[in-house]
């Protein structure tokens, strides 16, 4: 183990960082990818992610200059029980050692799994996490629990020197997001957009459909245009609260890609969300968003930006259902827990961004 602060490395011209994470994970990274670039301006940053990232950042200004696909590694980016394949996951590692990388840079978590793939790599340096079960890679920090993220991840690329902090907009709007976002704004010119995003891949953080909808109603009577926004997946959602509203509201579920949601995003007044991953993209665009979080999910995921960002918070520990505190366990109960956050509290977070 190291400690952060120290001094770049010299002569670095080829750098990977393994990430291949959803969105809000993804958004996490960006500070620390920032410091990456700006410590190593002259070093070619290779990421390794999913297809959804090598779609998303092609022809995206970021720091990033490419990504490479991981192949399915039970482990990294992959349910422990799936099969992975042994030829493509050799022929990757080869590829990548071929590349003969000076920094490889472990950012998925404890580093069971991750670390021991990352020092197949063939890196002059690895830098990283490390829980107690893991291997140590030449530098690393002590994974923990209840951690900022972002912040965990800042002190990782630390460890090579890179240590700034970019606290303004961390990722760019390109005129493909906002021509695919026009195809669904035409009503909104001269009003206040307000987008409304009621889903999560984890039940347990969405705030019920009727709450959305009771705000998405004060906020119309007020002036604004609502927009509600998910995934097709989402759209039964979606169409809850649309239900469970009095006044009409734009139904975007399904309809934009995640381009045309920054677009969307850029235009916005205003996010009101669950802990998803759109409310840190939103806030990684630069659009003021009010989140509804669950206790320990504020912890881990608060972003750095405050100016843009109020946090209505659930303290709820226990299972509604089954009584199970759910901090270090998880209950298989998919109910709320956030449903103690009131239609007052997240309508006075709101209002306080529109005053502004």
């Amino acid at each position: 183990m190291r400690e952060a602060g120290m001094a770049a490395l010299p002569g670095v011209r080829k750098i990977a960082v393994l990430r291949p994470s959803a969105i809000g994970d993804f958004m996490m990274a960006l500070p620390a990818l920032h410091a990456l670039r700006t410590t190593y301006p002259q070093a070619e940053i290779i990421y390794i992610g999913r297809q959804w990232h090598a779609d998303f950042l092609n022809n995206r200004p970021a720091p990033i200059d490419r990504v490479v696909i991981i192949p399915l590694y039970p482990g990294v980016g992959a349910p422990l029980e799936s099969m992975g394949n042994p030829l493509a996951i050799q022929r990757f590692v080869d590829d990548m050692r071929a590349q003969k990388l000076d920094l490889a840079v472990q950012l998925y978590g404890g580093g069971r799994y991750s670390n021991p793939f990352i020092k197949q790599l063939g890196a002059r340096m690895t830098i990283g996490m490390r829980a107690s079960d893991a291997e140590p890679l030449d530098r690393w920090l002590a994974y923990g629990e209840l951690q900022n993220r972002r912040l965990q991840m800042l002190a990782v690329t630390a460890l090579v020197g890179a240590d700034s902090v970019q606290i303004g907009a961390q990722l760019q709007v390109t005129m493909r997001d906002r021509q695919e976002a026009q195809e669904v704004l035409d009503e909104t010119q001269g009003k206040t957009l307000i987008v409304l995003q009621p889903g999560s891949t984890d039940r347990r953080r969405c705030w019920p459909p009727e709450r959305f909808a009771a705000v998405a109603d004060q906020l119309t009577e007020q002036g604004a245009l609502i927009a509600i926004n998910g995934s097709a997946d989402e759209a039964m959602l979606v169409a809850q609260v649309l239900e469970c509203m009095r006044y009409p509201a734009l139904d975007l579920a399904g309809r934009l890609s995640l381009s045309g949601l920054c677009g969307l995003l850029e235009h916005a007044d205003l996010l009101i969300s669950n802990d998803t991953g759109p409310l840190h993209l939103a806030l990684a665009i630069g659009t003021p968003a009010v989140g509804i979080y669950w206790l320990t999910n504020l912890i881990e995921f608060a972003p750095l930006r405050q100016d843009l960002h109020a946090a209505a918070l659930s303290l709820r520990m226990q299972c509604p259902v089954c009584g199970v505190e759910n901090l270090k366990t998880r209950c298989p109960h998919d109910v709320s827990f956030v449903d103690g956050v009131t239609v007052e509290e997240v309508m006075r977070l709101a209002i306080g961004f529109l005053k502004r």
